[in-house]
């Protein structure tokens, strides 16, 4: 999401939660998704949290058309698409880090950036359903707001709310739907995904009763750093919630989500260590130290104490503990200083 002018898409780098694993029992490999499942035939009925009122269809649809980081989610649990929209490939035909584990050299893309979505080609694939990610005042995510009545007149969308609920409560209904769809969630790979997330969040918890430590998570853009608000982001609040010491920007912007800093003033707040914003768009940690001098100089940065976090994970039970091992090993290498 780009941060430097305040729109609809930097509004939301924000997506926080243990209960995700709630709805299966039970590591797995990044790199492939369980096979793709069958539907059995019975009828779809799935909730749209934008209107509150299910979505039904006389059968489970098979045609299906996600968001990519939706799409990603689906993939985790065995559910394949017939095409995705938003961030898939970068510049070099690599995956996106909202595609996830997604096969994207295999996918058919509408639209790889905010803005896109090839309407036409979409309608050729006689879609039955349409799903992406829903926040709170706007609708399906990365789909064109001047076109969404045309492109829910082709098939019915559902919205999954990602902005309030906690990231297990997310992960949860990213679950639901997969099985809606024809996931088993009870299969091997399902179930050792579920304990890989509960052991990841185990070890942030463990990390932190080991070596506390003062935490600061950041957005970078030509502009300034962006102080992430923990509240708002439900991975960092999921941290928090086991015990991670993240700082709060006492002057966050009016949705609550940075605090904008220039790069004259980012020593405002101490940390030990520092989780840097992966997103394509953000400033790299080589970037920074090449071109930020005021950056180098922080007292985490000259400590090599510089990690990554993701501000709009998979929201599976894979991705999402993909980010808290990857917060845990931050915490695990971080001294204090």
């Amino acid at each position: 999401m780009p941060l430097p002018a305040f729109d609809r898409r930097r509004l939301f780098a924000a997506t926080g939660g243990l209960g995700a694993a709630s709805l299966l029992a039970a590591c797995s490999d990044d790199a492939e998704g369980p096979a793709q499942t069958e539907p059995d035939g019975k009828p779809f009925s799935f909730l749209d949290e934008r209107s509150g009122e299910d979505v039904k269809l006389a059968a489970v649809p098979t045609n299906v058309v996600a968001f990519t980081g939706l799409a990603a989610a689906l993939y985790d649990y065995g559910v394949e698409v017939a095409a995705v929209f938003g961030p898939t490939t970068l510049s070099d035909g690599q995956p996106d880090l909202q595609a996830g584990r997604l096969p994207v050299e295999e996918l058919t893309v509408l639209g790889n950036a905010w803005g896109e979505f090839d309407v036409e080609q979409y309608a050729a694939l006689g879609p039955e359903l349409l799903v992406s990610h829903y926040y709170e005042g706007f609708d399906l995510w990365f789909v064109p707001e001047d076109r969404l009545e045309e492109i829910e007149s082709l098939a019915p969308g559902i919205g999954i709310e990602v902005s309030e609920p906690t990231i297990d409560q997310i992960i949860d209904r990213h679950a639901a739907l997969a099985e809606a769809l024809g996931a088993d969630l009870n299969s091997e790979e399902n179930a050792a995904a579920v304990e890989r997330f509960g052991n990841a969040a185990g070890s942030v918890a463990a990390a932190v009763a080991e070596k506390p430590l003062k935490v600061l998570a950041v957005g970078a853009w030509p502009d300034g750093l962006y102080i992430a608000n923990p509240p708002t982001f439900n991975i960092l609040a999921k941290s928090t919630e086991l015990g991670v010491d993240l700082v709060v920007p006492d002057n966050p912007d009016q949705n609550n989500y940075w605090e904008l800093l220039s790069w004259e003033n980012v020593d405002k707040y101490d940390a030990d260590v520092i989780f840097l914003d992966t997103r394509t768009g953000n400033l790299t940690a080589e970037q920074l130290l090449a071109e930020q001098p005021t950056w180098a100089a922080l007292p985490a940065v000259e400590a090599g104490q510089v990690y990554g976090w993701n501000a709009e994970p998979v929201y599976s039970h894979v991705g999402g503990a993909i980010e808290l091992e990857r917060i845990a090993e931050g915490l695990t290498s971080g001294q204090a200083l």
